[in-house]
């Protein structure tokens, strides 16, 4: 089956005249009723069980490729003779008729949609990247807490037991965090720049 289940076309799209012809057609309604009993079949099959010539179901066939209701199933066989069986099915889509400017409309934000995945992907890989770097930086953050309670280590206990626990908390809860991650402000700066981008090209889309 195809990604997609279902199938946008407009008024004015010269596929909605090829589905036109291919439902006015009394033979290629058999076809599409035979197949959606046997679920998959080929050429031959549909020659022999509708009793129609094989001309025929192969013209009818085509004008149901083109029309997207049935496909060629990606599976196949040879005959004894060595020639490539293949075997249609129904495509299992929904067909929608919509205006014209619907259409563009939702061909236009096709088109963007490889940009937001490559920006849902970056923004991400920022995320990763911005984790590693704070978490190397808490680690030596924590060496350099362990590097100071050794210093303080065999020191008269005079004022230094103060010092000692002022200087080693204040290490301690030292955690780089940034309050604005860097991620937030790369996906916040390319779905504006996407956005932009958009306005000035829609007619280019």
């Amino acid at each position: 089956m195809t990604d997609e289940n279902f199938m946008l076309v407009s008024l004015k799209d010269s596929k909605l005249k090829k589905i036109a012809e291919v439902l006015s057609s009394e033979t290629s309604k058999k076809i599409i009723s035979y197949l959606t009993t046997v679920k998959e079949a080929n050429a031959k099959e549909i020659s022999d069980k509708l009793g129609l010539a094989m001309n025929t179901v192969d013209y009818n066939l085509k004008k149901l490729l083109e029309s997207q209701i049935i496909q060629k199933r990606k599976n196949f066989f040879w005959s004894s003779k060595g020639k490539k069986i293949i075997m249609y099915e129904l495509s299992n889509k929904s067909i929608i008729i919509a205006p014209k400017d619907t259409t563009e409309i939702f061909s236009k934000l096709k088109s963007l949609l490889p940009v937001f995945l490559l920006t849902g992907s970056l923004t991400f890989a920022v995320y990763v990247y911005e984790k590693i770097t704070n978490s190397l930086a808490n680690i030596q953050t924590l060496s350099s807490s362990e590097m100071a309670k050794g210093s303080f280590a065999g020191t008269p206990q005079i004022a230094t037991d103060t010092a000692r626990d002022v200087t080693i908390n204040s290490i301690e809860n030292f955690v780089y965090s940034p309050i604005n991650p860097l991620w937030t402000w790369f996906l916040a700066g390319s779905l504006t720049a996407i956005l932009i981008f958009t306005i000035l090209n829609w007619r280019k889309l």
